[in-house]
């Protein structure tokens, strides 16, 4: 049910509501006027929104992509160009994307504690840290859960590439079980990111029968399988059989749907398959653009490395500068012919687009012309669906070591994405201990003015 004040004013929007909030007219506490905006996300929830996240394993220097530091010893080699946008400069290295600025929100003050990857991965991927027995979900199927459908042709929830080996718990579904996990696509070796034959790896295995298996034949297995697995669940009833079952419907549906030719990419002219980049990434993006564009809610790409570039992705330790190059040059026109695509075909204002790595990297670059992990003051992205692009969201020192204006938070950002999205942060799901988590932190303070 809406709150009083919710009703009292239904046409004030959520800039409107934290406006008013902000300014004490309507008395609020932070979680009140939080929860004025999940009314309004709830009410909006038949709206068909989709994420795609663009994953930077090893997190992203700041100083050499969005926060340049030209005037000071810190900043390094790279120049900063203008954008579509009067103001906003961003790397000489991302042309392409400097043109899509005004799409974009670039979140200048993130500010964090975690600098060791494995519990920084978990913090950005989950909104919490690793602690105690709950098992938190990734993003992907916390959101997926409440945006998807059982009954789609599709998984809900697709990860491209994904690196989990220094954090592999940040990658799965956690307490909302099997049910909600990824389909995963694709090799997330960094090495296959540098290999030209990464096509074979962009593919769903086993989607076909096996040779000389004819249809009379898979329909009589499957009803068998089908049998068994009933057999099984009444006497074993529970979540593991439940979601094992679940596993195997979905996987017949996609079997014998249309939708899974989402994954055949030949379809797509030559033109536009070049423009996102030959490279897995890049085809990774324009995968994700075909299963948005078929309903999927959840695709996550990940970048974690490319050729030219040794090492896991952005954890640029050493020779920075030539491997954040290298990078960006991936990167660059894969995410802004994303956003083009997104924007000809009339999704760009239902999909969210973020970017964004566990941390960011050092100011001060080390004698081994490298970055380290850096988690004081860095930098995200968000573009697209629900978000007002074509500014840039708090500031850092003239050196880059401090956040000096707007500190954001993982949950402010979290909250805010999930308010783009029209899902309600203050939702609640039950972990494996049985107590209930929210989606987001109620504490969070989201970035009202990057919210359309």
């Amino acid at each position: 049910m809406k709150s009083p004040i919710h009703s009292a004013f239904p046409a004030l929007s959520r800039r409107d509501w934290l406006k008013l909030s902000a300014c004490g007219t309507f008395g609020l506490s932070m979680s009140g006027w939080l929860s004025a905006m999940a009314d309004e996300a709830r009410a909006t929830k038949e709206r068909k929104r989709s994420c795609i996240l663009l994953w930077m394993s090893g997190g992203p220097s700041q100083m050499d992509t969005f926060d340049l530091k030209p005037d000071h010893e810190n900043g390094g080699s790279f120049k900063p160009i203008d954008t579509s946008v009067p103001g906003i400069q961003i790397s000489e290295h991302l042309p392409k994307l400097a043109q899509q600025m005004q799409h974009c929100a670039v979140v200048r003050s993130m500010l964090t504690k975690e600098g060791d990857h494995t519990r920084a991965t978990y913090l950005l991927r989950t909104g919490y840290l690793p602690q105690g027995p709950v098992q938190y979900p990734t993003l992907g199927s916390v959101w997926s859960h409440q945006l998807g459908s059982e009954e789609s042709e599709l998984p809900n929830f697709v990860s491209i590439a994904p690196y989990r080996f220094l954090s592999p718990a940040a990658f799965g579904p956690g307490f909302l079980g099997p049910k909600y996990a990824p389909l995963i696509v694709g090799d997330g070796n960094p090495n296959v990111g540098r290999n030209a034959d990464y096509e074979k790896t962009l593919q769903v295995k086993n989607l076909a029968a096996p040779a000389g298996v004819i249809a009379e034949q898979t329909d009589s297995r499957l009803e068998l399988l089908a049998g068994l697995e009933a057999d099984f669940a009444a006497g074993h009833p529970g979540t593991p059989s439940a979601s094992h079952r679940a596993a195997y419907l979905q996987a017949v549906r996609m079997m014998r749907s249309e939708a899974v030719k989402a994954f055949d990419l030949s379809p797509e002219p030559e033109a536009l398959r070049d423009a996102y980049g030959r490279n897995q990434f890049g085809q990774g993006c324009l995968l994700a653009r075909r299963l948005v564009e078929r309903g999927v809610p959840f695709v996550e790409v990940s970048l974690n490395g490319v050729q030219g570039a040794p090492g896991l992705g952005w954890d640029t330790h050493q020779d920075n500068f030539g491997a954040v190059q290298k990078l960006s040059e991936t990167l660059d026109p894969a995410w802004a012919t994303l956003l083009d695509d997104l924007k000809t075909r009339g999704l760009l204002d239902s999909t969210l687009v973020i970017w964004m790595g566990e941390f960011g990297r050092t100011p001060k670059i080390n004698d081994m012309k490298g970055r380290d992990h850096f988690p004081a003051a860095w930098t995200t992205v968000l573009c697209g669906g629900g978000i007002r692009g074509g500014q840039v969201v708090g500031k850092t020192s003239p050196d880059g070591m401090t956040v000096a204006e707007r500190p954001v938070a993982v949950a402010d950002f979290l909250a805010t994405a999930c308010l783009a999205l029209g899902i309600d942060p203050m939702g609640q799901n039950t972990s494996n201990v049985g107590r209930p988590i929210r989606i987001a932190d109620p504490n969070a303070k989201p970035i009202e003015e990057a919210l359309a």
